[in-house]
Protein backbone atom coordinates (compact mmCIF):
# COMPACT_ATOMS: atom_id res chain seq x y z
CA UNK A 1 0.00 0.00 0.00
CA UNK A 2 3.16 2.18 0.55
CA UNK A 3 4.04 1.60 -2.41
CA UNK A 4 1.02 2.02 -4.28
CA UNK A 5 0.55 5.72 -2.66
CA UNK A 6 4.25 7.17 -2.89
CA UNK A 7 4.07 5.64 -7.06
CA UNK A 8 0.46 8.33 -7.02
CA UNK A 9 1.90 11.03 -5.00
CA UNK A 10 5.30 10.98 -7.59
CA UNK A 11 2.75 10.88 -10.75
CA UNK A 12 0.58 13.65 -9.07
CA UNK A 13 4.12 15.92 -8.68
CA UNK A 14 5.39 14.99 -12.22
CA UNK A 15 2.43 15.76 -13.75
CA UNK A 16 2.04 18.73 -11.80
CA UNK A 17 5.27 19.87 -13.96
CA UNK A 18 4.19 18.29 -17.32
CA UNK A 19 1.08 20.33 -16.93
CA UNK A 20 2.95 23.47 -16.43
CA UNK A 21 5.11 23.15 -19.29
CA UNK A 22 2.49 22.17 -21.31
CA UNK A 23 0.37 25.13 -20.33
CA UNK A 24 3.63 26.97 -21.18
CA UNK A 25 4.04 25.91 -24.33
CA UNK A 26 0.34 26.37 -25.52
CA UNK A 27 0.54 29.85 -24.28
CA UNK A 28 3.43 30.60 -26.11
CA UNK A 29 2.18 29.68 -29.32
CA UNK A 30 -0.12 32.57 -28.49
CA UNK A 31 2.13 35.00 -29.26
CA UNK A 32 4.36 33.46 -32.12
CA UNK A 33 3.36 35.93 -34.30
CA UNK A 34 4.32 38.88 -32.41
CA UNK A 35 7.53 39.29 -33.75
CA UNK A 36 6.79 38.51 -37.02
CA UNK A 37 4.34 41.16 -37.79
CA UNK A 38 6.64 43.67 -39.14
CA UNK A 39 7.54 41.17 -41.61
CA UNK A 40 3.98 40.41 -42.60
CA UNK A 41 3.51 44.56 -43.09
CA UNK A 42 6.48 44.47 -45.45
CA UNK A 43 5.22 41.40 -47.46
CA UNK A 44 1.35 42.07 -47.80
CA UNK A 45 1.41 45.93 -47.31
CA UNK A 46 -1.01 46.08 -44.13
CA UNK A 47 -0.60 48.91 -41.42
CA UNK A 48 -0.66 49.09 -37.81
CA UNK A 49 -4.73 48.81 -37.29
CA UNK A 50 -4.85 45.63 -39.52
CA UNK A 51 -2.16 44.10 -37.06
CA UNK A 52 -5.11 44.78 -34.43
CA UNK A 53 -7.71 43.62 -36.20
CA UNK A 54 -5.33 40.15 -36.21
CA UNK A 55 -4.55 40.34 -32.78
CA UNK A 56 -8.59 41.06 -31.60
CA UNK A 57 -9.55 38.58 -34.08
CA UNK A 58 -6.91 36.06 -31.71
CA UNK A 59 -9.37 37.56 -28.57
CA UNK A 60 -12.66 36.83 -29.84
CA UNK A 61 -11.39 33.32 -30.64
CA UNK A 62 -10.00 33.15 -26.80
CA UNK A 63 -13.57 34.49 -25.55
CA UNK A 64 -15.31 31.49 -27.89
CA UNK A 65 -13.28 28.79 -26.09
CA UNK A 66 -13.85 29.81 -22.88
CA UNK A 67 -17.53 30.03 -23.73
CA UNK A 68 -18.01 26.84 -25.19
CA UNK A 69 -15.47 25.17 -23.68
CA UNK A 70 -13.49 26.78 -21.03
CA UNK A 71 -16.00 24.88 -18.38
CA UNK A 72 -16.08 21.81 -20.09
CA UNK A 73 -13.09 19.90 -17.65
CA UNK A 74 -14.94 19.89 -14.41
CA UNK A 75 -17.42 17.63 -16.06
CA UNK A 76 -15.46 15.98 -18.98
CA UNK A 77 -12.25 15.64 -17.15
CA UNK A 78 -8.73 17.93 -17.35
CA UNK A 79 -6.88 15.47 -19.31
CA UNK A 80 -9.08 14.92 -22.58
CA UNK A 81 -10.21 19.01 -22.51
CA UNK A 82 -6.20 20.32 -22.18
CA UNK A 83 -5.52 17.28 -24.40
CA UNK A 84 -8.24 18.53 -27.06
CA UNK A 85 -6.96 22.04 -26.64
CA UNK A 86 -3.50 21.52 -27.57
CA UNK A 87 -4.30 20.01 -30.44
CA UNK A 88 -6.44 22.57 -31.88
CA UNK A 89 -3.13 24.67 -31.68
CA UNK A 90 -0.87 21.82 -33.78
CA UNK A 91 -4.12 22.74 -36.08
CA UNK A 92 -3.56 26.80 -35.92
CA UNK A 93 0.17 26.05 -36.37
CA UNK A 94 -1.10 23.81 -39.35
CA UNK A 95 -3.06 26.71 -40.83
CA UNK A 96 -0.21 29.36 -40.37
CA UNK A 97 2.20 27.11 -42.62
CA UNK A 98 -0.49 26.41 -45.58
CA UNK A 99 -2.09 29.20 -45.62
CA UNK A 100 0.65 31.82 -45.39
CA UNK A 101 -1.92 35.35 -46.67
CA UNK A 102 -4.10 37.92 -44.65
CA UNK A 103 -7.20 35.64 -44.50
CA UNK A 104 -4.99 32.25 -43.54
CA UNK A 105 -3.32 34.58 -41.06
CA UNK A 106 -6.74 35.81 -39.07
CA UNK A 107 -8.48 32.03 -39.23
CA UNK A 108 -5.15 30.45 -37.68
CA UNK A 109 -5.15 33.31 -35.12
CA UNK A 110 -8.85 32.77 -34.26
CA UNK A 111 -8.14 28.74 -34.01
CA UNK A 112 -5.36 29.60 -31.36
CA UNK A 113 -7.69 31.94 -29.63
CA UNK A 114 -9.61 28.90 -29.22
CA UNK A 115 -7.09 26.52 -28.31
CA UNK A 116 -6.01 29.06 -25.82
CA UNK A 117 -9.40 30.09 -24.41
CA UNK A 118 -10.32 26.19 -23.69
CA UNK A 119 -6.72 25.89 -22.23
CA UNK A 120 -5.94 28.30 -19.50
CA UNK A 121 -9.01 27.52 -17.23
CA UNK A 122 -8.99 24.04 -17.81
CA UNK A 123 -4.66 23.70 -17.45
CA UNK A 124 -5.38 26.23 -14.16
CA UNK A 125 -7.75 23.83 -12.91
CA UNK A 126 -5.90 20.79 -13.08
CA UNK A 127 -2.63 22.38 -11.76
CA UNK A 128 -4.98 23.77 -8.24
CA UNK A 129 -5.54 19.75 -8.66
CA UNK A 130 -2.28 18.40 -8.63
CA UNK A 131 -1.05 20.71 -6.45
CA UNK A 132 -3.63 20.14 -3.78
CA UNK A 133 -3.90 16.16 -3.88
CA UNK A 134 0.26 16.39 -4.03
CA UNK A 135 0.56 18.65 -0.99
CA UNK A 136 -2.13 18.58 0.88
CA UNK A 137 -0.54 20.59 3.73
CA UNK A 138 0.73 23.16 2.24
CA UNK A 139 -0.95 26.49 0.73
CA UNK A 140 -1.80 27.83 -2.18
CA UNK A 141 1.26 29.93 -2.91
CA UNK A 142 2.45 27.04 -5.19
CA UNK A 143 0.14 26.51 -7.71
CA UNK A 144 -1.00 30.22 -8.21
CA UNK A 145 3.47 31.38 -8.67
CA UNK A 146 3.44 28.24 -11.46
CA UNK A 147 0.07 28.44 -12.85
CA UNK A 148 0.72 32.66 -13.44
CA UNK A 149 4.20 32.25 -14.10
CA UNK A 150 3.77 29.16 -16.94
CA UNK A 151 0.61 31.83 -18.53
CA UNK A 152 2.75 35.03 -18.27
CA UNK A 153 6.42 33.47 -18.81
CA UNK A 154 4.72 31.48 -22.16
CA UNK A 155 3.01 34.74 -23.33
CA UNK A 156 6.88 36.03 -23.12
CA UNK A 157 8.64 32.95 -24.51
CA UNK A 158 6.96 32.39 -27.61
CA UNK A 159 8.50 35.95 -29.03
CA UNK A 160 11.69 35.52 -28.08
CA UNK A 161 11.47 31.99 -29.57
CA UNK A 162 9.91 33.13 -32.70
CA UNK A 163 12.30 35.91 -33.12
CA UNK A 164 15.29 34.15 -33.21
CA UNK A 165 14.12 31.78 -35.34
CA UNK A 166 12.98 34.66 -37.95
CA UNK A 167 16.66 36.29 -37.57
CA UNK A 168 18.61 33.87 -37.97
CA UNK A 169 16.38 30.49 -39.18
CA UNK A 170 15.72 29.87 -43.00
CA UNK A 171 11.81 30.66 -44.22
CA UNK A 172 11.52 33.53 -40.96
CA UNK A 173 7.29 33.45 -41.15
CA UNK A 174 7.30 29.58 -41.41
CA UNK A 175 9.81 27.59 -39.54
CA UNK A 176 8.33 29.51 -36.01
CA UNK A 177 5.32 27.25 -36.84
CA UNK A 178 7.08 24.08 -37.63
CA UNK A 179 9.07 23.91 -34.73
CA UNK A 180 6.09 24.84 -32.25
CA UNK A 181 3.33 22.38 -33.77
CA UNK A 182 6.07 20.02 -32.92
CA UNK A 183 6.44 20.94 -29.48
CA UNK A 184 2.51 21.20 -29.17
CA UNK A 185 2.26 17.86 -30.22
CA UNK A 186 4.28 16.20 -27.55
CA UNK A 187 2.96 18.29 -24.93
CA UNK A 188 -0.27 16.94 -25.96
CA UNK A 189 1.10 12.96 -25.55
CA UNK A 190 2.52 13.94 -22.31
CA UNK A 191 -0.83 15.34 -20.75
CA UNK A 192 -2.55 12.35 -22.57
CA UNK A 193 -0.19 10.12 -19.87
CA UNK A 194 -1.22 12.09 -16.62
CA UNK A 195 -3.77 10.81 -14.10
CA UNK A 196 -7.17 12.44 -13.77
CA UNK A 197 -8.23 14.54 -11.05
CA UNK A 198 -12.03 14.54 -11.76
CA UNK A 199 -14.35 12.28 -11.35
CA UNK A 200 -16.67 11.66 -14.05
CA UNK A 201 -20.69 11.46 -13.12
CA UNK A 202 -22.35 8.64 -14.06
CA UNK A 203 -24.61 10.00 -16.25
CA UNK A 204 -22.84 12.49 -19.00
CA UNK A 205 -24.46 15.77 -18.17
CA UNK A 206 -26.32 17.74 -20.91
CA UNK A 207 -23.93 20.14 -22.68
CA UNK A 208 -24.30 23.45 -21.84
CA UNK A 209 -22.26 26.77 -23.06
CA UNK A 210 -20.40 29.00 -20.30
CA UNK A 211 -22.50 30.53 -17.69
CA UNK A 212 -21.35 33.93 -16.72
CA UNK A 213 -21.32 33.25 -12.63
CA UNK A 214 -19.47 35.98 -10.44
CA UNK A 215 -18.20 33.71 -7.79
CA UNK A 216 -16.89 35.01 -4.36
CA UNK A 217 -19.36 37.73 -5.14
CA UNK A 218 -19.68 40.98 -7.90
CA UNK A 219 -17.14 43.00 -5.93
CA UNK A 220 -14.57 40.97 -5.43
CA UNK A 221 -15.14 39.73 -9.03
CA UNK A 222 -14.85 43.14 -10.39
CA UNK A 223 -11.88 44.00 -8.17
CA UNK A 224 -9.95 40.31 -10.16
CA UNK A 225 -11.27 41.80 -13.36
CA UNK A 226 -9.91 45.35 -12.83
CA UNK A 227 -6.84 43.95 -12.01
CA UNK A 228 -6.97 41.40 -14.91
CA UNK A 229 -7.86 44.71 -17.47
CA UNK A 230 -4.95 46.61 -16.38
CA UNK A 231 -2.23 43.87 -17.05
CA UNK A 232 -3.87 42.56 -20.35
CA UNK A 233 -3.62 46.13 -21.37
CA UNK A 234 0.10 46.05 -21.15
CA UNK A 235 0.68 42.63 -22.74
CA UNK A 236 -1.83 43.40 -25.51
CA UNK A 237 0.33 46.66 -26.09
CA UNK A 238 3.53 44.47 -26.53
CA UNK A 239 2.10 41.69 -27.99
CA UNK A 240 0.53 43.65 -30.78
CA UNK A 241 1.68 47.27 -31.66
CA UNK A 242 4.95 47.35 -30.02
CA UNK A 243 7.28 45.90 -32.42
CA UNK A 244 5.54 47.67 -34.93
CA UNK A 245 6.57 50.88 -33.14
CA UNK A 246 9.96 49.53 -32.45
CA UNK A 247 10.86 49.11 -35.99
CA UNK A 248 9.23 52.61 -37.43
CA UNK A 249 10.04 54.93 -34.62
CA UNK A 250 13.25 53.83 -32.72
CA UNK A 251 14.18 52.25 -36.09
CA UNK A 252 14.71 48.83 -34.61
CA UNK A 253 13.44 46.19 -37.06
CA UNK A 254 15.06 42.78 -36.85
CA UNK A 255 12.49 40.62 -35.21
CA UNK A 256 14.89 38.87 -32.72
CA UNK A 257 15.09 42.63 -31.20
CA UNK A 258 11.18 43.28 -30.64
CA UNK A 259 11.47 39.41 -29.76
CA UNK A 260 13.59 40.48 -26.91
CA UNK A 261 12.14 43.17 -26.00
CA UNK A 262 8.76 41.58 -25.65
CA UNK A 263 10.53 38.40 -23.57
CA UNK A 264 11.49 41.29 -21.35
CA UNK A 265 8.39 42.42 -20.20
CA UNK A 266 6.57 39.21 -19.90
CA UNK A 267 10.04 38.05 -18.05
CA UNK A 268 9.63 41.26 -15.95
CA UNK A 269 5.67 40.15 -15.32
CA UNK A 270 7.14 36.68 -13.80
CA UNK A 271 9.43 38.66 -11.25
CA UNK A 272 6.68 40.46 -10.40
CA UNK A 273 4.64 37.70 -9.87
CA UNK A 274 7.61 35.80 -7.49
CA UNK A 275 8.63 39.17 -5.50
CA UNK A 276 4.69 39.85 -4.59
CA UNK A 277 3.91 36.14 -3.87
CA UNK A 278 3.87 36.64 -0.22
CA UNK A 279 2.42 40.05 0.18
CA UNK A 280 -1.36 40.57 1.18
CA UNK A 281 -3.89 41.00 -1.47
CA UNK A 282 -3.89 45.04 -0.76
CA UNK A 283 -0.08 45.57 -0.81
CA UNK A 284 0.17 43.29 -4.26
CA UNK A 285 -2.32 45.03 -5.77
CA UNK A 286 -0.39 48.82 -4.91
CA UNK A 287 2.79 46.99 -5.94
CA UNK A 288 1.12 46.71 -9.24
CA UNK A 289 -0.71 49.91 -9.60
CA UNK A 290 2.74 51.56 -8.71
CA UNK A 291 4.92 49.85 -11.24
CA UNK A 292 2.22 50.09 -13.90
CA UNK A 293 2.05 53.69 -13.77
CA UNK A 294 5.56 54.50 -13.72
CA UNK A 295 6.42 51.84 -16.55
CA UNK A 296 3.78 53.31 -18.93
CA UNK A 297 5.20 56.90 -18.46
CA UNK A 298 8.72 55.39 -18.94
CA UNK A 299 7.30 53.89 -22.44
CA UNK A 300 5.55 57.11 -23.14
CA UNK A 301 8.43 59.18 -22.60
CA UNK A 302 10.68 56.69 -24.68
CA UNK A 303 8.64 56.58 -27.49
CA UNK A 304 7.95 60.72 -27.91
CA UNK A 305 12.14 61.41 -27.40
CA UNK A 306 12.76 58.79 -29.79
CA UNK A 307 14.82 56.53 -26.78
CA UNK A 308 14.78 52.73 -27.00
CA UNK A 309 16.38 52.45 -23.57
CA UNK A 310 13.82 54.40 -21.96
CA UNK A 311 11.41 52.66 -23.67
CA UNK A 312 12.41 49.13 -23.00
CA UNK A 313 13.10 49.95 -19.32
CA UNK A 314 9.52 51.45 -19.05
CA UNK A 315 8.45 48.29 -20.35
CA UNK A 316 10.29 45.98 -18.17
CA UNK A 317 8.86 48.00 -15.08
CA UNK A 318 5.04 47.99 -16.55
CA UNK A 319 5.48 44.36 -17.13
CA UNK A 320 6.64 43.87 -13.29
CA UNK A 321 3.75 45.46 -12.31
CA UNK A 322 1.16 43.88 -14.97
CA UNK A 323 2.30 40.32 -14.00
CA UNK A 324 1.79 41.30 -9.94
CA UNK A 325 -1.71 42.41 -11.03
CA UNK A 326 -2.44 39.56 -13.17
CA UNK A 327 -1.42 37.32 -10.24
CA UNK A 328 -3.76 38.73 -7.76
CA UNK A 329 -6.89 38.24 -10.05
CA UNK A 330 -6.37 35.03 -10.13
CA UNK A 331 -5.67 34.69 -6.70
CA UNK A 332 -8.92 36.38 -6.42
CA UNK A 333 -10.66 33.96 -8.15
CA UNK A 334 -9.14 30.62 -7.50
CA UNK A 335 -9.03 31.24 -4.39
CA UNK A 336 -13.14 31.63 -4.04
CA UNK A 337 -14.68 29.48 -6.21
CA UNK A 338 -15.24 25.60 -4.64
CA UNK A 339 -13.56 22.55 -6.18
CA UNK A 340 -16.41 21.77 -8.33
CA UNK A 341 -16.82 25.05 -10.55
CA UNK A 342 -13.34 25.92 -10.53
CA UNK A 343 -12.85 25.62 -14.22
CA UNK A 344 -16.52 27.59 -14.59
CA UNK A 345 -14.77 30.40 -12.29
CA UNK A 346 -11.87 30.92 -13.79
CA UNK A 347 -13.82 30.16 -17.41
CA UNK A 348 -15.82 33.20 -16.70
CA UNK A 349 -12.82 35.65 -15.07
CA UNK A 350 -10.87 34.83 -18.13
CA UNK A 351 -14.12 35.25 -20.45
CA UNK A 352 -13.97 38.83 -18.73
CA UNK A 353 -10.42 39.58 -18.99
CA UNK A 354 -9.91 38.85 -22.71
CA UNK A 355 -13.27 40.61 -23.33
CA UNK A 356 -11.26 43.69 -21.92
CA UNK A 357 -8.29 43.14 -24.35
CA UNK A 358 -10.48 42.85 -27.09
CA UNK A 359 -11.64 46.77 -26.59
CA UNK A 360 -8.10 47.31 -25.72
CA UNK A 361 -7.13 45.99 -28.68
CA UNK A 362 -9.17 47.94 -31.68
CA UNK A 363 -8.37 50.71 -29.57
CA UNK A 364 -5.06 50.93 -30.33
CA UNK A 365 -5.50 50.05 -33.85
CA UNK A 366 -7.62 53.15 -34.21
CA UNK A 367 -5.50 55.55 -32.23
CA UNK A 368 -2.41 54.02 -34.16
CA UNK A 369 -4.36 54.74 -37.67
CA UNK A 370 -5.28 58.18 -36.76
CA UNK A 371 -2.07 59.39 -35.05
CA UNK A 372 1.78 58.76 -34.84
CA UNK A 373 3.08 55.95 -32.48
CA UNK A 374 3.67 58.51 -30.05
CA UNK A 375 0.47 59.84 -29.41
CA UNK A 376 -0.66 56.48 -29.44
CA UNK A 377 1.22 55.62 -26.94
CA UNK A 378 0.03 58.67 -24.79
CA UNK A 379 -3.36 57.76 -25.47
CA UNK A 380 -2.68 54.31 -24.52
CA UNK A 381 -1.25 56.09 -21.13
CA UNK A 382 -4.68 57.70 -20.13
CA UNK A 383 -5.98 54.30 -20.64
CA UNK A 384 -3.96 52.88 -18.54
CA UNK A 385 -4.65 55.57 -16.00
CA UNK A 386 -8.36 54.77 -15.72
CA UNK A 387 -7.96 51.04 -15.53
CA UNK A 388 -5.24 51.87 -12.40
CA UNK A 389 -7.61 54.05 -10.77
CA UNK A 390 -10.22 51.16 -11.23
CA UNK A 391 -8.25 48.91 -9.82
CA UNK A 392 -8.05 51.39 -6.55
CA UNK A 393 -11.49 52.24 -6.15
CA UNK A 394 -12.86 48.77 -6.67
CA UNK A 395 -10.06 47.29 -4.23
CA UNK A 396 -10.64 49.83 -1.56
CA UNK A 397 -14.96 48.96 -1.90
CA UNK A 398 -13.78 44.86 -1.30
CA UNK A 399 -12.29 45.22 1.12
CA UNK A 400 -14.37 47.75 3.04
CA UNK A 401 -17.45 45.15 1.92
CA UNK A 402 -16.02 42.14 4.26
CA UNK A 403 -13.07 40.54 5.97
CA UNK A 404 -9.51 40.18 4.14
CA UNK A 405 -9.51 37.35 1.99
CA UNK A 406 -7.03 34.49 2.42
CA UNK A 407 -5.36 34.82 -0.77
Amino acid sequence: MRLVTWFREGTRRAGFGVVAVAFTVAVAFSTVPTPLYPLYERRDGFGAFTVTVVFAVYAVGVVAGLVFAGHLSDRAGRRPVLVAALLSEVAAASLFLAWPALPGLLAARFVTGLGVGTATPTATAYLQDLHARARPGEGPGRFETVSSAANIGGLGVGPLVAGLLAAYAPAPVRTPYAVFAVLLATAAGLVLALPETVARPARPSPYRVQRVRAHGGPVLFGRAVACAWSGLAVFGLFTSLAPGFVATALHQDSPAVAGSIVFGVFAAAVLGELLSAPLRPAAREAMGVAAEAVGCGAVAAGMVTGDPALFVAGGAVAGLGAGTLFKAAVALVAGSAPEDVRAEALATFFLAAYTGLVVTSLGLGVAAQLSSPATATLWFSGYLALLLAAVVLVGHADRASGPPHPV
